[in-house]
C-alpha cells in the first residue's frame, strides 16, 4: 500500500492539453477526499499487441 500526504493549497488552472493517455492514467484537478485505484487482467500486456499513440489534435 502506499501512503501519500498532499497539502492542498490554492490553484488555478486555465487550461489543460493532453497529448495522450496511457492504459493506466488518472487525471485529476481539484479536490478530493479518497482515491482508490485497482486494475485486474489476465492477459500480460505483451500479448495484446503495439501500443500506438493518439493522433495530434487538428
Amino acid at each position: 500500500m502506499m501512503n501519500l500526504q498532499v497539502v492542498n493549497k490554492d490553484i488555478r488552472v486555465g487550461s489543460i492539453r493532453v497529448i495522450g493517455v496511457a492504459s493506466s492514467s488518472l487525471l485529476l484537478v481539484g479536490d478530493v477526499c479518497n482515491v482508490n485505484l485497482s486494475a485486474m487482467a489476465d492477459t500480460p500486456p505483451e500479448a495484446v499487441g503495439p501500443v500506438v499513440p493518439l493522433p495530434p489534435a487538428r
